[in-house]
């Protein structure tokens, strides 16, 4: 487990073949691909070909493994080659078509019929498997079939947990959602497995966990509150108070938590914000609510959260951390279908609508994408479906029920399969069985996590559902958009009103791609009374940029809207006009200087305007600030270098350089606050803004800056230090003989790298100190003694 927090931040490696192996000609599996697939109930795992993320160019399946007396082990041997389903051979992509033939076998006879390739022979074979039926169309609601599938792997669940984990990689995430699972069932016979994991989780709540620990607390404090919910034993709640508390504690002062949980600080350390434990976290301290937990800071802590990851409904997923939101794809890692539910059980109908949409929207290529893997993509996949009601599940089901029965195993268990890439993904070997149960417990009601509170959100229509599903089709990780090239002019338009974000952007650059005069048209739709229709307009010509400065007048009419968003993306789109759009600068800077709005605790409007006035690429005032008044430019920035996010902080360092040092006078009190008070969100980001500041006072020798500087080189983050530590020494060195001044200070420091620093590979840790000394011996040589300037504080 120590080795997840590696794993959660190892990026997926696509690597992409030239082409398709040909098995039937001698041709081999490349030796560094090692990503094999579960082919369903047959008890056969087979290697298919992917490129870039799609199996779709493959045309075979090369068996790598068959399970003893498996269905398949009597027909399969490790070496065939299956060419084809039902007849005819893969024409489209073997992993979809294969899956199907087993949804269609399995509602019939349960032969499933394979063109197999062996030593140099082609014939037909049959395999085999159980007759479950047919999906309904509203499954896994008043569907047979599911019933079927989830009470043998509930059945087969209980078995593996009662004999030990059988070499799969177990954690305390798949340990929370395979007792979840079989707590689901609301069996008895099945209880006193949940409560060995319950007492299980009784000892993590006393240990001390590493830098992983957001991750394993959502899941286990989710079980213990719905153990308790479900069975009404209250002798678990001293342990659901204590992890409870954990949480709260750990969480930062916008309401975020990172990989790891805050310190006194309060601020989140490393790559800062994460959601994707953050909003199981979330889910967790309302249903310990629930359960029981009565604390002051319970609610402090919810509200906080889910005031930070409301700000996305109708502007896109939740993305990766502090980040824009996502708009790429209709989920990211799942977070849309969990805030789906968390917004279900705090009975916000248009938060829990909007994130429901989007997981039923995001299917297919969509769904099995995600950061390290799609484990988390697929777990809060159908509950987030759910929140839309049966008839969403079942034309969602519809889509991806191959995908479905293609990871489930001979004997009803599920082993994580991962996205299609030729190597395996952070997740593998992850028992995913209880992932995939609760997918289809979501009608039994017997938990929270599966249907147990009504849905604040109205059941949505077949036709809806449908209609939700078309939103997410066309997009491919190989191809993007490219699908949308097909369209016509009047779709893209149409698609540009889309309730879906993601729907508009794809519209946008398609339409900006097209390179054709439809400023006219765009300029109506910033006329329109539907508020769709003006945010796509402005994400359009924020594509096409300058060729369409005629809308500037109706842009500067929408920077001046109510919505915010819409004012965000006026914002952007004037922005991009460049030069063209300079006039609309001094209303964007009073509007940045502005106090928070009521509808805007984050002052996310503020962060957006410092990125489309100063952000060094494309900022309209990033290069000059030329005829811009100086007094509003000093109290925009001054109330930009207050934002909390850090990024947005960042993009106000290319004022730094558009003014000369005495224009900037009257800014060094807030530069200096700036440099001394870290950001508390956007945590990535937060040090450029300070490293900006250093430069500036070391290039002109004000005299905090060396003591600033100095504190600087120990407290900088983590990541990275081994290399920007080398540059702060240098500002510290350009001070001459003054910096002897801090010499003291960089002693303690070296001797902190060299034998108390954690959460650092000690290897880099003696690195800075070396560094550290070297840059003193360095001082003592200095001879040149600048004049020092003081800051008016």
């Amino acid at each position: 487990m120590k080795k997840l927090l590696f794993l959660l931040l190892t990026f997926p490696c696509f690597i992409s073949l030239a082409a398709a192996p040909d098995f039937t000609k001698g041709e081999t599996k490349p030796k560094f691909s090692n990503h094999d697939w579960n082919l369903g109930p047959t008890g056969a795992r087979g290697w298919i070909y992917s490129n870039k993320m799609e199996t779709s160019e493959a045309r075979q399946i090369y068996i790598t493994k068959v399970v003893a007396g498996s269905p398949s082990s009597k027909v399969l041997e490790i070496g065939d080659v299956i060419l084809g389903v039902e007849g005819k051979n893969f024409s489209y992509d073997p992993r979809v078509e294969l899956g199907k033939a087993i949804t269609r076998a399995e509602a019939k006879d349960a032969k499933l019929s394979m063109i197999r390739w062996r030593s140099g022979k082609t014939e037909t074979i049959e395999i085999q498997l159980k007759v479950l039926g047919s999906y309904s169309s509203t499954a896994p609601f008043n569907c047979p079939k599911s019933q079927k599938i989830f009470e043998k792997g509930c059945e087969t669940l209980a078995k593996n947990m009662l004999m030990g984990d059988k070499g799969k990689r177990s954690n305390w995430i798949t340990k929370s959602f395979n007792a979840l699972a079989l707590l689901a069932s609301d069996k008895k016979e099945y209880l006193p497995i949940v409560k060995e994991t319950i007492k299980e989780a009784s000892i993590f709540a006393s240990t001390t966990h590493g830098s992983t620990s957001s991750w394993y607390y959502g899941p286990v404090n989710i079980m213990l509150a719905e153990y308790i919910m479900a069975t009404g034993d209250k002798s678990v709640l001293p342990v659901l108070e204590k992890v409870t508390m954990k949480i709260i504690n750990g969480q930062s002062q916008v309401g975020s938590w990172g990989h790891k949980f805050v310190g006194e600080s309060k601020r989140i350390s490393g790559y800062g914000m994460m959601n994707a434990p953050g909003v199981p976290l979330t889910i967790s301290l309302i249903l310990a609510k629930g359960a029981g937990v009565n604390n002051p800071k319970l609610d402090e802590a919810i509200n906080k959260s889910t005031n930070l990851l409301r700000f996305y409904v109708g502007k896109g997923s939740i993305p990766y951390g502090d980040h824009h939101p996502w708009i790429q794809t209709h989920d990211d890692n799942g977070k849309n279908g969990t805030a789906a539910v968390m917004f279900n059980l705090l009975n916000d109908q248009q938060a829990a609508k909007y994130f429901s949409s989007m997981s039923v929207a995001s299917h297919g290529a969509e769904r099995e994408t995600g950061h390290t893997g799609n484990f988390f993509n697929m777990l809060w996949a159908m509950p987030g479906v759910a929140v839309s009601g049966p008839q969403a599940t079942g034309a969602w089901m519809e889509e991806f029920a191959w995908y479905y029965d293609l990871a489930r195993q001979w004997d009803g268990s599920y082993i994580h399969q991962g996205p299609p890439q030729e190597k395996t993904d952070s997740y593998k070997q992850w028992d995913a069985t209880g992932l995939y149960l609760l997918a289809y417990a979501q009608s039994m009601g017997k938990i929270y996590l599966a249907g147990k509170k009504k849905n604040v959100v109205k059941a949505i229509s077949s036709t809806e559902a449908k209609s939700l599903i078309e939103d997410g089709r066309y997009w491919s990780p190989r191809l993007r958009a490219e699908a949308y090239k097909k369209f016509s002019e009047s779709k893209i338009f149409e698609g540009l009103s889309s309730w879906s974000p993601v729907v508009r952007e794809r519209s946008a650059m398609e339409l900006a791609r097209r390179k054709i005069n439809v400023t006219d048209k765009l300029i109506a739709m910033l006329k329109s009374n539907d508020l769709n229709s003006r945010i796509g307009a402005c994400q359009a010509l924020a594509k096409i940029g300058a060729k369409s400065s005629e809308a500037i007048p109706d842009l500067t009419s929408a920077l001046k809207a109510e919505d915010l968003w819409l004012q965000v993306k006026a914002a952007e789109a004037l922005a991009a006009m460049g030069k063209s759009a300079i006039s609309t600068a001094p209303i964007m800077l009073k509007m940045l200087a502005n106090k928070h709005r009521v509808d805007d605790p984050r002052s996310m409007l503020q962060r957006y305007l410092c990125f489309a006035l100063f952000n060094r690429r494309g900022g309209l005032l990033a290069k000059s600030v030329e005829g811009i008044d100086k007094n509003e430019l000093f109290e925009a920035v001054k109330a930009g270098l207050r934002n909390d996010d850090g990024r947005a902080r960042g993009a106000l360092s290319s004022v730094y350089s558009t003014l000369s040092f005495e224009e900037l006078k009257p800014l060094l009190p807030a530069i200096h606050q700036a440099i001394i008070v870290p950001a508390p969100s956007g945590i990535m980001f937060a040090n450029e803004i300070r490293d900006a500041g250093l430069a500036l006072f070391a290039k002109h020798h004000v005299s905090e800056g060396l003591e600033l500087s100095a504190d600087y080189v120990r407290n900088m983050k983590k990541h990275g230090s081994q290399k920007r530590i080398l540059t702060v020494l240098k500002l510290i060195e350009s001070y001459g003989v003054h910096a002897r001044r801090v010499i003291p200070s960089l002693k303690e420091t070296a001797e902190y790298f060299e034998k108390y620093e954690e959460g650092f590979p000690k290897k880099l840790s003696i690195g800075k100190a070396a560094d550290v000394r070297k840059s003193i011996e360095k001082i003592m040589s200095l001879t040149n003694k600048p004049d020092l300037i003081k800051v008016k504080l």
